[in-house]
């Protein structure tokens, strides 16, 4: 039987590849992105209440209100706003899924999508499978900054959406409040909808604040939010996001979400919400506590011959290793795995055309220091 691709250009994902490089060759895994330090203590207890209580069956599919009702005031308390816990938000089978749902729920065959590259790798395989076209237009590949001129002049009657990310991954740069300005003013006037994945949202250093299309007015009536519990709360193996839209877009968002998983994973929805209201501290702290981690990481980095780029926000370095080695980032970072025991991401498979001559690998700095510590000692030797 024949059987023909819809995603030509789709192989195994370059996380799963160099975590199975990892744990073949005993290297210390500073690639895939998930913690290896404890989710919150008030959190399992409440995981392991929820079941014990029986909140083991299927969820409502919008997401149990009770956590829909803490996101709405988590919102508030945050940007300012806060959407109808009825119509505007919907809990998700983690951010990926609501991603998914949010590109299928709006786009159509033959319409075109925005990226701006580097991206992550889940956006344009669900544009493909959408029969949609991402128009990709890159950040300066120095500052990871977005050059809004450029997103003006791919802009055609056939673009309907616009995808952003800030904090960004891979980079950890940030978009700014004049950025969402010029963002309205491209988007003012069309039809086009904005989703912004904005899953590093308290991951932010250097006491700047995450500007997060929910606090834009004139954005979030236009856009579909999407947000991580798992990265926020360590528990990237939970699965567990959500999506704020206005109600007649959360409307669509939530046919395909109902077709896709109908609902999501029942107790933890019920542990997110007691952890949410009684230990706001806990997200209100995390860009303090991941500061702590970058700052001890660079440190060590500078002791070796990787160069550290400025991290605004989230929880991958960026290193440039043009002084260790001409090889192209994924035979870099294999040679890193294989040779010298540590795990990193290249960053070629974040665009559709890279830069040429690009020397740059992602570490990921959300790990126990002891990690970091046997990381850095490899690293040394380079």
């Amino acid at each position: 039987m024949r059987i023909d691709t819809k995603l030509p250009k789709v192989g195994t994902t370059i996380f799963t590849v160099m975590s199975q490089l990892a744990a073949e060759h005993g290297a210390v895994n500073l690639g895939q992105g998930f913690p290896d330090f404890p989710v919150p203590e008030r959190l399992v207890d409440a995981l392991r209440r929820a079941m014990q209580a029986g909140h083991n069956q299927y969820a409502m599919m919008t997401g149990i209100p009770a956590l829909r009702r803490a996101i709405a005031a988590k919102t508030l308390r945050c940007y300012g706003w806060a959407p109808d816990a009825d119509t505007e938000v919907t809990v998700t089978s983690g951010a990926t899924e609501a991603i998914f749902d949010a590109i299928h729920a709006v786009v159509r065959a033959g319409e075109e999508v925005v990226v701006l590259d580097p991206c992550y790798d889940c956006y344009e395989p669900a544009i493909e499978l959408a029969g949609a076209t991402a128009v990709h237009v890159p950040l300066d590949p120095a500052t990871f900054a977005p050059d809004w001129d450029a997103v003006r002049a791919v802009i055609t009657p056939r673009t309907r959406m616009l995808m952003i990310n800030s904090p960004h991954n891979p980079s950890g740069a940030m978009l700014s409040a004049a950025d969402l300005d010029e963002v309205a003013a491209i988007l003012d006037g069309t039809d086009i909808v904005l989703l912004s994945d904005e899953v590093y949202e308290h991951i932010v250093f250097d006491g700047a604040r995450h500007a997060s299309v929910l606090g834009h007015p004139a954005l979030r009536a236009r856009a579909v939010v999407v947000s991580s519990f798992g990265k926020t709360y360590h528990c990237t193996g939970w699965k567990v996001g959500y999506c704020i839209a206005p109600a007649a877009l959360g409307a669509e968002f939530r046919k395909v979400h109902q077709y896709n998983v109908f609902c999501t994973f029942a107790p933890a929805q019920h542990a997110f919400a007691e952890m949410i209201e009684q230990e706001p501290g806990h997200y209100e702290g995390l860009g303090a506590f991941y500061q702590a981690k970058r700052d001890r990481f660079r440190a060590q980095l500078l002791t070796t011959r990787l160069t550290p780029l400025p991290v605004p926000g989230g929880y991958f370095q960026l290193v440039d290793y043009s002084a260790v080695s001409d090889l192209d980032d994924l035979a870099f970072c294999r040679w890193l795995t294989i040779e010298h025991g540590v795990a990193a991401i290249p960053l070629s498979p974040f665009y559709a055309d890279p830069p040429a001559g690009q020397r740059l690998a992602r570490l990921c700095f959300a790990k126990n220091d002891a990690t970091l510590d046997a990381a850095i000692e490899r690293l040394q030797r380079l």
